[in-house]
């Protein structure tokens, strides 16, 4: 399996690597894309990726983080072993910066991977409105909406569009029904799996710090509500890494 949206790179990250790859690895989860969040977590993300065979760089600036900058991303993206830019997009729920900045961050972070056909890891809260003519004015964009919590008619938009779906261990908590009923129908071929490490853990150990090792949770919680065996969605959520990132 594959955890395709992690912070394990970040500074803080309370556990040692090489016991969280251990774990991991453990729990049949083989390789984890370390996700950026800011230029400085985007450049930890490239140094983490160097030094461990398994992990995989995707830079970029969170749109909490809009207001401190996006310039280095550019020069950052063009890093060999960089897989993708993100997490970028729009995030009203906080507005921890103001709308128009976010939109101006999204725009040429978005015009960064279009240049360089490299996916996109989106993260969208509360702000589809705006998000969907941003994304619909570059051509050719692919991506992942990362822990997707939201409806069932933007589900439908952003599957008609191409987009994967991640899911992480909201799915595996939440107890609204709708919410629940938008994960059962996800299309096996657009499912990605993810942790948001050291966010979001996975029930039973909600509260705990996430690691990659849980995502095999998230995999046996999936299965389970599908009926299908835990193998199945190993393998349909890894081809569906493995062709988005264009991993090896």
């Amino acid at each position: 399996m594959i955890d395709t949206h992690c912070h394990i790179h970040e500074e803080g990250y309370p556990f040692p690597p090489e016991e969280v790859i251990m774990r991991a690895e453990d729990a049949g989860v083989t390789k984890y894309i370390c996700i950026g969040t800011n230029e400085e977590s985007s450049r930890q993300a490239i140094d983490f990726a160097k030094d461990h065979k398994n992990a995989y760089a995707v830079v970029g600036v969170h749109p909490h983080n809009s207001k401190d900058g996006y310039e280095d991303i550019a020069e950052l993206a063009d890093t060999p072993g960089v897989v993708g830019v993100g997490e970028i997009g729009l995030d009203y729920f906080y507005t921890h910066s103001d709308k128009k900045t976010q939109q101006e961050a999204f725009r040429a972070q978005l015009a960064i991977a279009h240049a360089r056909n490299l996916p996109v890891s989106f993260h969208v809260r509360d702000g589809f409105d705006d998000f969907w003519p941003i994304f619909d004015s570059f051509d050719g964009i692919r991506g992942v909406l990362h822990s997707y919590t939201d409806s069932q008619d933007n589900l439908e938009r952003a599957l008609e569009k191409g987009l994967y779906i991640g899911v992480n261990g909201i799915s595996t908590f939440t107890k609204d029904e709708k919410q629940q009923a938008i994960y059962d129908g996800i299309p096996l071929d657009r499912l990605l799996l993810e942790t948001d490490a050291p966010f979001l853990t996975p029930h039973p150990f909600r509260g705990k710090i996430n690691e990659p090792a849980y995502v095999r949770l998230v995999a046996q919680y999936h299965a389970s509500r599908r009926g299908i065996s835990i193998e199945e969605i190993a393998a349909a959520t890894t081809a569906n890494a493995r062709a988005l990132f264009a991993l090896t």
